[in-house]
Protein backbone atom coordinates (compact mmCIF):
# COMPACT_ATOMS: atom_id res chain seq x y z
CA UNK A 1 0.00 0.00 0.00
CA UNK A 2 1.59 3.48 -0.60
CA UNK A 3 2.36 6.09 2.07
CA UNK A 4 -0.55 8.40 0.45
CA UNK A 5 -3.12 6.00 0.41
CA UNK A 6 -2.00 4.73 4.29
CA UNK A 7 -2.10 8.56 5.14
CA UNK A 8 -5.65 8.30 4.27
CA UNK A 9 -6.92 5.96 5.60
CA UNK A 10 -5.56 6.82 9.08
CA UNK A 11 -6.95 10.31 8.49
CA UNK A 12 -10.33 8.89 8.11
CA UNK A 13 -9.68 6.37 11.06
CA UNK A 14 -9.07 8.82 13.55
CA UNK A 15 -12.09 11.28 12.04
CA UNK A 16 -14.34 8.36 12.54
CA UNK A 17 -13.12 7.79 16.42
CA UNK A 18 -13.23 11.48 16.79
CA UNK A 19 -16.52 11.72 15.81
CA UNK A 20 -17.95 8.23 17.63
CA UNK A 21 -16.84 10.01 21.00
CA UNK A 22 -18.21 13.51 20.14
CA UNK A 23 -20.58 15.22 22.55
CA UNK A 24 -24.01 14.84 21.10
CA UNK A 25 -25.68 18.17 19.85
CA UNK A 26 -27.25 20.40 22.58
CA UNK A 27 -31.26 19.64 22.17
CA UNK A 28 -33.61 21.98 20.31
CA UNK A 29 -34.88 24.51 22.87
CA UNK A 30 -38.47 23.63 23.87
CA UNK A 31 -41.38 25.99 22.83
CA UNK A 32 -42.40 29.10 25.16
CA UNK A 33 -45.58 28.42 27.11
CA UNK A 34 -47.41 31.28 29.64
CA UNK A 35 -50.35 31.42 31.54
CA UNK A 36 -51.76 34.93 32.52
CA UNK A 37 -54.75 35.59 34.66
CA UNK A 38 -56.60 38.02 35.86
CA UNK A 39 -59.72 38.05 38.88
CA UNK A 40 -60.94 41.62 38.68
CA UNK A 41 -59.63 45.25 38.93
CA UNK A 42 -61.41 47.75 41.12
CA UNK A 43 -60.79 49.37 44.72
CA UNK A 44 -57.86 47.26 45.61
CA UNK A 45 -55.78 48.99 48.29
CA UNK A 46 -53.68 47.11 50.72
CA UNK A 47 -55.35 49.85 53.44
CA UNK A 48 -58.77 48.25 52.54
CA UNK A 49 -57.66 45.01 52.72
CA UNK A 50 -57.23 42.94 55.68
CA UNK A 51 -54.30 40.55 55.86
CA UNK A 52 -56.69 37.03 55.65
CA UNK A 53 -58.45 38.38 52.75
CA UNK A 54 -55.36 39.39 50.64
CA UNK A 55 -54.22 35.30 51.74
CA UNK A 56 -57.34 34.56 50.30
CA UNK A 57 -57.27 35.82 46.92
CA UNK A 58 -53.47 35.44 46.23
CA UNK A 59 -54.69 31.98 47.49
CA UNK A 60 -57.41 31.92 45.08
CA UNK A 61 -55.34 33.58 42.17
CA UNK A 62 -52.45 30.87 42.52
CA UNK A 63 -54.92 27.79 42.40
CA UNK A 64 -56.17 29.17 39.32
CA UNK A 65 -52.46 29.87 37.95
CA UNK A 66 -51.23 26.37 38.98
CA UNK A 67 -54.20 24.76 37.59
CA UNK A 68 -53.96 26.33 34.44
CA UNK A 69 -50.21 26.24 33.87
CA UNK A 70 -50.65 22.11 34.40
CA UNK A 71 -52.18 21.60 31.55
CA UNK A 72 -49.93 23.19 28.88
CA UNK A 73 -46.84 21.89 31.21
CA UNK A 74 -48.37 18.14 30.06
CA UNK A 75 -48.91 19.56 26.79
CA UNK A 76 -52.56 20.46 26.66
CA UNK A 77 -54.02 23.29 24.47
CA UNK A 78 -54.45 26.98 25.03
CA UNK A 79 -58.18 26.40 25.25
CA UNK A 80 -58.05 23.90 27.63
CA UNK A 81 -55.42 25.88 29.74
CA UNK A 82 -57.79 28.91 29.80
CA UNK A 83 -61.01 26.84 30.49
CA UNK A 84 -58.82 25.17 33.77
CA UNK A 85 -57.77 28.28 35.78
CA UNK A 86 -61.27 30.08 35.24
CA UNK A 87 -63.51 26.81 36.14
CA UNK A 88 -61.02 27.27 39.07
CA UNK A 89 -61.80 31.09 39.91
CA UNK A 90 -65.92 30.40 38.98
CA UNK A 91 -66.09 27.71 41.70
CA UNK A 92 -64.16 30.28 44.14
CA UNK A 93 -67.04 32.07 45.85
CA UNK A 94 -64.36 35.46 46.51
CA UNK A 95 -64.25 36.02 42.76
CA UNK A 96 -67.29 37.87 40.56
CA UNK A 97 -68.16 34.37 38.91
CA UNK A 98 -69.95 31.38 39.11
CA UNK A 99 -70.45 30.80 42.73
CA UNK A 100 -70.46 33.74 44.53
CA UNK A 101 -71.47 36.01 41.40
CA UNK A 102 -72.65 40.05 41.80
CA UNK A 103 -76.24 40.02 42.57
CA UNK A 104 -78.77 41.59 39.89
CA UNK A 105 -81.45 44.05 40.70
CA UNK A 106 -83.83 41.29 41.52
CA UNK A 107 -81.61 39.30 44.02
CA UNK A 108 -79.97 36.71 41.07
CA UNK A 109 -77.09 36.12 39.45
CA UNK A 110 -77.14 36.57 35.60
CA UNK A 111 -73.71 35.34 34.39
CA UNK A 112 -71.51 36.07 31.01
CA UNK A 113 -68.51 34.17 29.79
CA UNK A 114 -66.63 33.51 26.57
CA UNK A 115 -64.12 31.74 25.12
CA UNK A 116 -61.76 32.04 21.95
CA UNK A 117 -59.59 30.03 19.95
CA UNK A 118 -57.18 32.40 18.43
CA UNK A 119 -56.06 29.86 15.76
CA UNK A 120 -58.79 30.24 13.25
CA UNK A 121 -60.30 32.56 15.16
CA UNK A 122 -62.71 30.37 16.75
CA UNK A 123 -65.16 31.64 19.59
CA UNK A 124 -68.19 30.85 21.37
CA UNK A 125 -69.92 32.75 24.43
CA UNK A 126 -73.24 33.03 26.48
CA UNK A 127 -75.30 35.60 28.76
CA UNK A 128 -77.61 35.71 31.14
CA UNK A 129 -77.51 32.13 32.28
CA UNK A 130 -79.01 31.69 35.75
CA UNK A 131 -78.30 27.83 36.49
CA UNK A 132 -74.99 27.17 34.63
CA UNK A 133 -72.42 25.87 37.62
CA UNK A 134 -69.71 26.60 34.88
CA UNK A 135 -70.70 28.74 32.16
CA UNK A 136 -66.80 28.86 30.74
CA UNK A 137 -67.55 24.87 29.63
CA UNK A 138 -70.94 26.56 28.43
CA UNK A 139 -69.01 28.56 26.39
CA UNK A 140 -66.47 25.94 24.47
CA UNK A 141 -69.87 23.65 23.63
CA UNK A 142 -70.93 26.57 21.73
CA UNK A 143 -67.87 27.08 19.91
CA UNK A 144 -67.37 23.65 19.55
CA UNK A 145 -71.01 22.09 19.16
CA UNK A 146 -72.70 24.95 17.41
CA UNK A 147 -72.96 26.70 14.51
CA UNK A 148 -73.24 29.87 17.10
CA UNK A 149 -71.23 32.52 18.74
CA UNK A 150 -73.40 33.82 21.21
CA UNK A 151 -76.24 31.84 22.86
CA UNK A 152 -77.99 34.00 25.73
CA UNK A 153 -80.67 33.53 28.57
CA UNK A 154 -83.24 30.33 28.34
CA UNK A 155 -81.85 29.13 24.55
CA UNK A 156 -78.61 29.23 26.24
CA UNK A 157 -79.66 26.65 29.20
CA UNK A 158 -82.07 24.57 26.87
CA UNK A 159 -78.39 24.46 24.65
CA UNK A 160 -76.94 23.25 27.93
CA UNK A 161 -79.56 20.82 28.93
CA UNK A 162 -79.49 18.98 25.41
CA UNK A 163 -75.24 18.44 26.08
CA UNK A 164 -75.31 16.97 29.65
CA UNK A 165 -74.29 20.40 31.18
CA UNK A 166 -74.45 20.17 35.00
CA UNK A 167 -77.15 22.73 35.77
CA UNK A 168 -77.65 23.99 39.81
CA UNK A 169 -80.76 25.64 41.39
CA UNK A 170 -79.92 29.27 41.66
CA UNK A 171 -79.40 29.31 45.45
CA UNK A 172 -75.91 27.25 44.51
CA UNK A 173 -74.70 31.00 43.22
CA UNK A 174 -75.65 33.07 46.01
CA UNK A 175 -73.00 34.11 49.30
CA UNK A 176 -74.16 36.21 52.28
CA UNK A 177 -71.58 38.69 51.23
CA UNK A 178 -73.18 39.27 47.75
CA UNK A 179 -76.51 39.76 49.65
CA UNK A 180 -75.13 42.36 51.37
CA UNK A 181 -73.47 44.63 49.01
CA UNK A 182 -76.82 43.97 47.19
CA UNK A 183 -78.43 45.66 50.13
CA UNK A 184 -75.50 48.53 50.56
CA UNK A 185 -76.08 49.62 46.77
CA UNK A 186 -79.84 49.61 47.36
CA UNK A 187 -79.46 51.55 50.29
CA UNK A 188 -77.36 53.90 48.43
CA UNK A 189 -79.75 54.34 45.28
CA UNK A 190 -82.66 55.34 48.11
CA UNK A 191 -80.64 57.74 49.28
CA UNK A 192 -80.18 59.20 46.14
CA UNK A 193 -79.00 57.63 43.48
CA UNK A 194 -80.94 56.40 40.87
CA UNK A 195 -82.10 52.89 41.93
CA UNK A 196 -80.97 50.85 38.84
CA UNK A 197 -77.76 53.14 38.02
CA UNK A 198 -74.83 50.17 38.71
CA UNK A 199 -72.06 52.01 40.45
CA UNK A 200 -69.58 49.17 40.65
CA UNK A 201 -66.38 51.11 41.32
CA UNK A 202 -67.88 53.10 44.36
CA UNK A 203 -65.76 53.14 46.88
CA UNK A 204 -66.17 49.66 48.94
CA UNK A 205 -67.92 49.99 52.98
CA UNK A 206 -65.97 47.90 54.11
CA UNK A 207 -62.12 46.11 53.59
CA UNK A 208 -63.60 42.69 53.63
CA UNK A 209 -66.54 43.42 51.04
CA UNK A 210 -64.60 44.67 48.44
CA UNK A 211 -67.20 45.86 45.69
CA UNK A 212 -66.65 45.83 41.22
CA UNK A 213 -64.25 43.20 41.44
CA UNK A 214 -63.91 39.67 40.57
CA UNK A 215 -64.46 39.05 36.97
CA UNK A 216 -62.17 36.47 35.75
CA UNK A 217 -60.28 36.04 33.36
CA UNK A 218 -56.70 33.81 31.40
CA UNK A 219 -54.65 33.48 28.39
CA UNK A 220 -52.49 30.80 27.41
CA UNK A 221 -49.60 29.94 24.93
CA UNK A 222 -49.03 26.40 24.27
CA UNK A 223 -46.62 24.22 23.03
CA UNK A 224 -47.75 24.29 19.25
CA UNK A 225 -47.43 28.31 19.84
CA UNK A 226 -51.81 28.74 19.75
CA UNK A 227 -53.08 31.47 21.71
CA UNK A 228 -56.61 31.47 23.83
CA UNK A 229 -58.95 33.45 25.83
CA UNK A 230 -61.81 33.06 28.23
CA UNK A 231 -63.31 35.40 30.71
CA UNK A 232 -66.11 34.90 32.78
CA UNK A 233 -68.25 37.20 35.15
CA UNK A 234 -71.07 37.83 37.11
CA UNK A 235 -71.40 41.49 35.77
CA UNK A 236 -72.26 44.39 38.26
CA UNK A 237 -74.00 44.65 41.51
CA UNK A 238 -77.32 46.01 41.32
CA UNK A 239 -77.45 45.62 37.52
CA UNK A 240 -80.50 45.85 34.99
CA UNK A 241 -82.49 42.31 34.96
CA UNK A 242 -80.99 41.17 31.16
CA UNK A 243 -77.75 43.57 31.45
CA UNK A 244 -75.34 41.90 29.41
CA UNK A 245 -71.69 43.29 29.81
CA UNK A 246 -68.40 43.23 27.30
CA UNK A 247 -67.52 39.39 28.52
CA UNK A 248 -69.19 37.79 26.30
CA UNK A 249 -69.01 40.20 23.61
CA UNK A 250 -66.24 39.03 21.43
CA UNK A 251 -63.40 41.91 21.03
CA UNK A 252 -65.19 43.89 23.88
CA UNK A 253 -63.69 41.92 26.78
CA UNK A 254 -62.32 38.66 25.27
CA UNK A 255 -60.22 38.40 21.80
CA UNK A 256 -57.58 36.34 20.74
CA UNK A 257 -56.08 36.05 16.92
CA UNK A 258 -52.77 33.92 16.24
CA UNK A 259 -50.47 36.66 17.34
CA UNK A 260 -52.29 38.60 20.43
CA UNK A 261 -55.18 37.45 23.34
CA UNK A 262 -56.61 39.82 25.64
CA UNK A 263 -59.42 39.53 28.40
CA UNK A 264 -60.61 42.43 30.20
CA UNK A 265 -62.11 43.66 33.79
CA UNK A 266 -64.29 46.79 34.43
CA UNK A 267 -67.25 48.39 33.96
CA UNK A 268 -67.98 46.30 30.25
CA UNK A 269 -70.07 49.29 28.95
CA UNK A 270 -66.79 51.65 28.09
CA UNK A 271 -65.42 48.21 27.02
CA UNK A 272 -68.14 47.01 24.48
CA UNK A 273 -68.33 51.14 22.96
CA UNK A 274 -64.30 50.92 22.69
CA UNK A 275 -63.71 47.47 21.42
CA UNK A 276 -61.12 47.43 24.03
CA UNK A 277 -59.99 43.82 23.47
CA UNK A 278 -59.67 43.92 20.18
CA UNK A 279 -58.37 47.25 19.65
CA UNK A 280 -55.24 46.16 21.28
CA UNK A 281 -54.69 43.65 18.99
CA UNK A 282 -55.54 45.70 16.20
CA UNK A 283 -52.72 48.58 17.38
CA UNK A 284 -49.88 46.02 17.49
CA UNK A 285 -51.43 44.66 13.54
CA UNK A 286 -51.90 48.45 11.96
CA UNK A 287 -49.52 50.47 13.93
CA UNK A 288 -47.42 47.55 14.67
CA UNK A 289 -47.25 48.80 18.31
CA UNK A 290 -45.17 46.08 20.88
CA UNK A 291 -47.65 44.71 23.26
CA UNK A 292 -46.92 46.50 26.21
CA UNK A 293 -47.55 50.05 24.13
CA UNK A 294 -50.75 48.70 22.80
CA UNK A 295 -52.41 47.83 26.21
CA UNK A 296 -50.29 51.39 27.88
CA UNK A 297 -52.65 53.15 25.17
CA UNK A 298 -55.93 51.41 25.85
CA UNK A 299 -56.08 51.64 29.77
CA UNK A 300 -54.04 55.08 30.20
CA UNK A 301 -55.33 56.97 27.37
CA UNK A 302 -58.48 55.95 25.37
CA UNK A 303 -60.64 53.87 27.81
CA UNK A 304 -59.37 56.43 30.30
CA UNK A 305 -60.11 59.40 28.59
CA UNK A 306 -64.10 58.34 27.93
CA UNK A 307 -64.35 57.80 31.93
CA UNK A 308 -63.39 53.77 31.65
CA UNK A 309 -61.98 52.26 35.01
CA UNK A 310 -60.46 48.72 34.76
CA UNK A 311 -57.34 46.69 33.27
CA UNK A 312 -56.69 44.09 31.39
CA UNK A 313 -54.19 41.27 30.85
CA UNK A 314 -52.42 40.76 27.13
CA UNK A 315 -50.33 37.75 25.78
CA UNK A 316 -48.71 37.60 22.56
CA UNK A 317 -47.43 34.69 20.26
CA UNK A 318 -43.52 35.15 21.68
CA UNK A 319 -44.83 34.51 25.01
CA UNK A 320 -44.43 38.57 26.35
CA UNK A 321 -46.93 39.51 28.60
CA UNK A 322 -48.75 42.48 29.29
CA UNK A 323 -50.80 43.14 32.88
CA UNK A 324 -52.16 46.77 33.33
CA UNK A 325 -55.20 48.93 34.95
CA UNK A 326 -56.05 52.30 35.46
CA UNK A 327 -58.04 51.90 38.94
CA UNK A 328 -56.81 51.48 42.12
CA UNK A 329 -55.35 47.75 41.83
CA UNK A 330 -56.42 44.57 39.88
CA UNK A 331 -55.87 40.94 40.65
CA UNK A 332 -53.46 39.32 38.40
CA UNK A 333 -50.79 36.38 37.81
CA UNK A 334 -48.70 34.96 35.64
CA UNK A 335 -46.29 31.96 34.93
CA UNK A 336 -44.39 30.74 31.93
CA UNK A 337 -41.68 28.44 30.77
CA UNK A 338 -38.96 31.11 31.21
CA UNK A 339 -38.86 30.53 35.15
CA UNK A 340 -41.06 33.72 35.75
CA UNK A 341 -44.50 33.34 38.15
CA UNK A 342 -45.95 36.18 39.65
CA UNK A 343 -48.75 37.02 42.23
CA UNK A 344 -49.96 40.52 42.30
CA UNK A 345 -53.02 42.77 43.70
CA UNK A 346 -51.92 46.30 44.18
CA UNK A 347 -50.42 48.67 41.69
CA UNK A 348 -47.05 50.06 43.96
CA UNK A 349 -45.80 46.16 45.31
CA UNK A 350 -47.13 42.92 44.40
Amino acid sequence: MSRPNLLAITAAALLATASAHAAPPPPAPQPTIALAIHGGAGVIERARMTPEREASYRAGLAAALDAGYAVLERGGSSLDAVAAAVRTMEDDPQFNAGRGAVLNHDGICELDAAIMDGTGPRAGAVAGVHHVKNPIDLARLVMDRSPHVLLAGAGAEEFALAQGVVLVPESYFLTPGRVRELEEEKRAAAAGQEPTAPLPLRPPASAAAPKGIGTVGALALDRAGHLAAATSTGGLTNKLYGRVGDTPIIGAGTYADESCAVSGTGQGEFYIRQVVAYDICAMMHYQHLSLERAVDTMIHQKLKRTGGEGGVIALDGDGNYAMDFNSPGMHRGVRDSRGHREIAMYRDTN
